[in-house]
């Protein structure tokens, strides 16, 4: 996704069981190599991940 990609919107390499279609791939972006997922960043599940991602896009909007 060469322009970003929003808060809550699937990743075109995301596959249907939320795993990477790029994971281990020399073509997998740097920043999705170097992300380091914590608990404060994920929540307890998929909602509330989603909801913290947005507020933090929301955060960083220029």
């Amino acid at each position: 996704m060469p322009y970003g990609k929003p808060a809550g919107i699937p990743c075109v390499q995301l596959r249907p069981d939320y795993t990477c279609a790029l994971f281990g791939l020399p073509e997998r972006p740097a920043v999705c190599t170097s992300l380091r997922p914590t608990h404060e960043m994920c929540g307890v599940d998929r909602a509330a991940a989603l909801a913290g991602l947005a507020a933090l896009e929301n955060a960083t909007r220029h």
